[in-house]
């Protein structure tokens, strides 16, 4: 049985029915902004993300990853990483059309997630995002990103329902790669904060609460 099937195959009858609904990026885009995010401590499996109804980036994002891969795309992850210490990293789900670079993601903010394959290199596309990405402080973050991921190399993990293997391929593979960095010291010195008007724009469908700096684990 391939690792597909046998995924499916542990669903129950009605969320077998909405995984297999799921039939382009902006599905599985979709569907994942119909979740609620919780930024809590456990990184879910793709399975216990149906079965529980909630993510967030990184959970969310191998869920991407998953349900791409059933709609033939190569299931590819890469993190956009941060500032150390002002934010939290977000993963993306890669996918790619006629050579295009395009992205689904689970975010709390509403501009951090699905990308049309429009964008001809990995390194536009993350810059796409650069604008978006800030903190509570209106700082902006983004730093860096890492090569592409593909998550079908590790089925040996049962990644997909097998939350001890997810959380291998999570902290063992995924976030030991090396990150890519976008600007030099002299650049981020220059950057200026997020205006008021924009993060009041950007934040509107944002549960603070969960936000980076705010939340009460941290």
């Amino acid at each position: 049985m391939s690792f597909l099937s046998e995924f499916e195959n542990r669903l129950p009858p009605e969320l077998k029915e909405k995984y297999l609904s799921l039939e382009s990026p902006f599905d599985i885009q979709s569907y994942l902004d119909s979740l609620p995010y919780i930024a809590e401590n456990r990184d879910r499996s793709p399975l216990n993300v149906l079965l529980d109804g909630q993510c967030h980036c990184l959970d969310g994002g191998l869920f991407a990853a998953l349900a791409l891969w059933k709609n033939g795309y190569k299931p590819l992850l890469i993190d956009l990483v941060p500032e150390p210490g002002a934010d939290d990293d977000h993963v993306l789900a890669l996918y790619q059309v006629d050579g295009y670079w395009g992205a689904v993601a689970k975010s709390n903010y509403v501009n951090l997630g699905f990308r049309e394959a429009v964008h001809s290199s990995l390194r536009q596309l993350v810059m796409t995002y650069f604008e978006h990405y800030f903190n509570v402080s209106r700082e902006k973050t983004l730093r860096g990103y890492t090569r592409a991921l593909d998550v079908s190399k590790y089925t040996y993990l049962n990644w997909a329902w097998d939350e001890i293997g997810a959380n291998k391929l999570y902290y063992k593979i995924f976030y030991k790669r090396k990150p890519i960095l976008l600007f030099e010291p002299t650049m981020i010195e220059k950057f200026s904060l997020i205006t008021e008007r924009g993060y009041s724009a950007e934040t509107i469908h944002t549960d603070l609460t969960w936000a980076f700096g705010n939340r009460s684990d941290e």
